[in-house]
């Protein structure tokens, strides 16, 4: 009986783990976003204020994660199909990050959005204290992140987030 009730308790805690795990991959509800100052690669600051009343992409990556490597192309031609109709998108390049390879990636690729370099890891802590790499959140028009994802969004899942979102007033 002992070993039954054991059993149920590891089986039931295991299930809650996985509960939770799932809850931060499918990003479920909404919450404010963190009121964060990003220091752009031009020097110039941004805020998350600054981009209410826009639907934002704010993706959290590294030149060394080969799959935010991977996963720039399709952020690119997100950003471009959903620009004009007020998408943005900020990439926020970790603090292990050496500045000097997230310009040269930046300028190699020619991304068309913001980049951000996270120097003192001040905006990945207050995001939900990021540290995997890529991490992504989709904050709507009033300021709320609706959706976040662990590893790289699915985009035939992303883009109709998006576009409900951009059609909401």
């Amino acid at each position: 009986m002992a070993m039954q009730i054991k059993h149920g308790a590891i089986a039931l805690a295991l299930a809650a783990i996985a509960g939770a795990g799932a809850w931060l991959a499918l990003g479920s509800g909404s919450a404010p976003a963190p009121e964060s100052s990003f220091v752009l690669l031009d020097g110039s600051r941004l805020s998350t204020s600054d981009l209410r009343g826009k639907v934002v992409l704010v993706n959290f990556w590294a030149t060394s994660c080969t799959t935010c490597v991977a996963e720039m192309p399709d952020l690119i031609a997100t950003h471009h199909k959903y620009q004009a109709q007020g998408f943005d998108t900020l990439a926020v390049a970790m603090s292990y990050d050496p500045p000097n390879f997230v310009v040269n990636f930046a300028q190699s690729r020619k991304l068309p959005f913001k980049v951000a370099i996270d120097n003192t890891g001040a905006n990945a802590k207050a995001w939900g204290d990021v540290q995997l790499t890529p991490t992504t959140y989709i904050v709507n028009k009033q300021g709320e992140i609706v959706k976040s994802y662990i590893g790289p969004p699915k985009m035939n899942e992303l883009h109709p987030l998006i576009e409900k979102l951009l059609a909401q007033s």
